[in-house]
């Protein structure tokens, strides 16, 4: 006599939604359908997360972005941000977040801009604009808005990234810190609180350097005066830029 086994193969299903909030040990997917990718691992047929960060999944590979150094938007944040794709009446910006944001026709310009009109006129893609945060949705969707003194278009320059927690050490009290790398570097700086910092002119490599330096060493006591020194080094061994 024959005997038939029949196998009931466990139905795949993803168990946490797109940016929802996980915590180590989650079960996020189930089956064998999905893979785990970064910040996950498997469990026998579950996939769970392996920190507390934020779910996506892409192309079946289930991912967990952790939290720790990653910007989360909050209204008013003046931030810099990114074009990377434009529709019939909104931009979408890259805002170095988990969560892209939307510029609409109406938050973009003083100007009436009609339905229609080609928006690469005022901002293209690739462009960078500093920009406040207007709302951001339950749903995590980012709005912005240009109107703020503030906001404009960053013409040139380059682009670092530091942890965005560190942005107020870089900025100082008052302003004092950012202000005296601007004036050791003779660069303009623009510091935006999803941690994304805009340079230009002057030494810009030094910038850099000096950045970076704020942003590793932020627990430090002492740090304006290391900074201070490091820009006075520079000074000394480059005399004819310093009578500049």
């Amino acid at each position: 006599m024959t005997c038939v086994i029949f196998m009931s193969a466990e139905t795949s299903e993803m168990v946490a939604k797109e940016k929802d909030l996980v915590l180590p040990g989650q079960v996020v997917a189930k089956g064998l359908d999905f893979f785990p990718g970064t910040g996950c691992y498997r469990d026998n047929s579950e996939i769970r997360s392996k920190v507390v960060g934020l779910f996506r999944i892409k192309e079946r590979f289930a991912s967990v972005i952790p939290l720790s150094g990653v910007y989360l938007p909050k209204p008013d944040d003046g931030i810099i941000a990114v074009v990377n794709d434009i529709q019939n009446t909104f931009w979408i910006f890259d805002i170095n977040s988990p969560y892209d944001a939307i510029l609409q026709l109406g938050e973009a310009s003083e100007e009436y801009i009609e339905n229609g009109a080609d928006l690469r006129r005022y901002f293209d893609i690739g462009d960078i604009i500093y920009v406040k945060i207007l709302n951001v949705a339950t749903s995590k969707s980012v709005t912005l808005t240009m109107d703020d003194p503030r906001a404009k278009k960053l013409r040139g320059g380059r682009l670092i990234a530091i942890t965005p927690s560190k942005v107020s050490r870089l900025i100082g009290k008052e302003g004092l810190m950012i202000e005296m790398v601007k004036q050791g570097t003779q660069c303009q700086i623009v510091a935006g609180q999803n941690g994304v910092v805009w340079i230009k002119g002057g030494n810009e490599e030094l910038a850099v350097k000096t950045i970076k330096l704020i942003e590793e060493s932020s627990h430090i006591s002492g740090l304006t005066e290391r900074v201070a020194e490091m820009l006075k080094q520079n000074e000394s061994n480059n005399p004819i830029q310093a009578e500049q």
